[in-house]
């Protein structure tokens, strides 16, 4: 039986979840074409599940993804076209890790036929899902928050400079949510004291995903926010990327706050709207 593209949790909130670089699975049928690098699967978004292990016990909706970005991005879209033109990036189906190691054996790149064939195997059925629970989620309480859980090395020269700020929001610098929820996912980051020492920007170096994108309609109560976060923040960077639960415990209340303030705000603004 093959591996499921993604799990999905239904939640009781309008606040959904969505982790779509958390996989580390690659389908046998690809295995032969991909190099050793690849089944390192580094650029994943290691434990994010783990980090956000509340999600479920607060009521919130939560779709992780289990097949590896390196097969497919499920946050490019679908005609594979740069998010972020000008800068280094990966696309639809990654033929090299953020490092600029290659990722396939030589002359084994997909070609397009084999990325048509992995968009409908392994980026439709994820972009199904979302786009169904978000409807669900809005004919319940006539508004949702979607929000889309990252992270990243803190240091990669390759896509930018220096280290990375701690925490990286993004709403597609304002189109893809209302001023007020974003302004409510940073206030405890202000004002809460264990925000102490932590970094963060808003629509700075990453603005957003396709998902974030594409799937933030504002004008329709959906309302969606990127987090990237510096994976030094919860774990260790390097292989075997270990999770480090005494960090994780240090972020997670200001995780929860953010959220539930960024919720807050959702259904504010969906009772007036």
């Amino acid at each position: 039986m093959s591996t499921p593209v993604f799990e999905l949790h239904q939640g009781t909130l309008p606040l959904l979840i969505s982790i779509p670089h958390l996989g580390r699975h690659l389908p046998e049928e690809i295995l032969p074409s991909l190099s050793g690098e690849a089944s390192i699967v580094s650029d994943t978004d290691w434990h994010l599940d783990r980090l956000y292990g509340f999600a479920q016990e607060q009521g919130y909706s939560v779709l992780n993804a289990t097949i590896s970005r390196y097969a497919i991005d499920l946050n490019r879209p679908p005609s594979g076209e740069s998010l972020y033109p000008g800068q280094t990036t990966t696309g639809l189906c990654p033929t090299e890790t953020f490092r600029g190691v290659s990722l396939y054996r030589a002359g084994s790149a997909p070609d397009d036929a084999e990325i048509a064939r992995r968009r409908e195997a392994y980026w439709r059925p994820y972009h199904q899902a979302l786009r169904a629970e978000l409807d669900r989620l809005v004919r319940l309480h006539g508004c949702a928050l979607l929000w889309e859980a990252h992270s990243i090395a803190s240091v990669l020269p390759r896509l930018f400079e220096g280290k990375l700020p701690d925490l990286n929001l993004g709403t597609n610098s304002g189109a893809s949510c209302a001023d007020g929820i974003l302004q409510a996912a940073l206030s405890p980051l202000i004002v809460m004291p264990e925000a102490r020492g932590y970094t963060h920007v808003a629509n700075g170096r990453f603005t957003g995903g396709y998902i974030t994108r594409h799937y933030g309609e504002p004008d329709k109560c959906v309302h969606a926010i990127q987090l990237e976060m510096a994976q030094c923040l919860y774990m260790d960077e390097e292989a075997p990327f270990a999770y480090r639960p005494e960090l994780a415990a240090q972020i997670q209340p200001l995780l929860k706050a953010m959220l539930a303030g960024a919720l807050r705000q959702v259904q504010i603004v969906g009772r007036t709207s």
